[in-house]
């Protein structure tokens, strides 16, 4: 069991980590972090948190597991803050969406201080943000990457998988660079894309949106997500999002030019060839 948890972030991620852990009955103590301590007072007050700070080095000084539930360019300046003030044989994870930066950005610490860093990435979440939105079973059955380099710790990757399946998760294992190339497919393109939608649609008529019905709803959820946590995910990942639009623009211009041929068959086999790659998802 683990003696005291810490999370830096209690929104979403971090505090669904906080009620999984509570639930599960993880750790002994869970002490949250945050930058205002009126945002924190709802985790306390549920008892979710034994403890509610705005000082991170005291919250972290005495923790043996320590989650980074931050924005992912907040998570690489949080990361030496933590590197100092965290006691020996403590273990730090995160929950970022990207991965090479932070993994970088560990691996220069440890090679001053010996700490453990296991990456984590929880595939789980919302288009809506905060505390009030955060669920001990978030991550049931959910998808987490964890992402460890040649120098992570046996011992450190083995106790962040078991967290995250203690959690309810399901665990796999990528290095940092192909994980920031493949979220870029399936999770940032995706959202870029459902913002394209919603601009493009009032561009090619204005009063379009007005008759939104469910398919464009369903198609553009996630263009409803937090815009601040958006773009630094987008500038985290720049480079392997641009390659997913060129990709996405290659795959669109192939459609568009079947279309424009005009011929019945060769557009009908290429939306089935599409279908039957989407129904091999589960």
């Amino acid at each position: 069991m683990i003696r005291q948890l810490a999370i830096v972030g209690i929104g979403l991620l971090g505090g669904s980590v906080a009620k999984g852990a509570r639930a599960g009955g993880l750790a002994r103590r869970i002490i949250g972090v945050g930058r205002a301590s009126e945002r924190l007072r709802p985790a306390l007050d549920d008892g979710t948190l034994d403890a509610a700070v705005t000082d991170l080095d005291a919250a972290v000084r005495e923790a043996d597991f320590i989650v980074l539930a931050a924005p992912v360019l907040a998570i690489e300046g949080l990361l030496e803050r933590v590197w100092r003030a965290a006691p020996d044989g403590a273990l730090i994870t995160d929950v970022g969406s990207t991965k090479r930066n932070i993994v970088r950005a560990a691996d220069r610490l440890a090679a001053r201080r010996p700490l453990a860093f296991v990456g984590s990435h929880p595939l789980a979440g919302s288009e809506q943000a905060g505390y009030r939105v955060a669920r001990a079973d978030l991550f049931r059955s959910a998808t987490v990457v964890v992402t460890p380099t040649e120098a992570t710790e046996l011992a450190a990757l083995k106790k962040t998988t078991e967290f995250w399946e203690a959690l309810g998760a399901r665990v796999t294992s990528l290095d940092p660079e192909t994980h920031d190339r493949t979220v870029a497919a399936i999770s940032h393109l995706p959202h870029l894309i459902a913002c394209a939608l919603v601009d493009g649609a009032g561009r090619v008529e204005p009063a379009a949106l007005e008759l939104a019905a469910r398919g464009f709803r369903d198609t553009t959820r996630i263009a409803a997500g937090d815009p601040d946590m958006w773009t630094e995910i987008f500038l985290a990942n720049r480079d392997a999002l641009s390659a997913s639009v060129e990709a996405f623009r290659e795959a669109l211009a192939d459609l568009q030019r079947v279309i424009d041929a005009g011929g019945v068959d060769a557009l009908r086999a290429e939306l089935a060839r599409i279908k039957a790659t989407r129904e091999q998802l589960r």
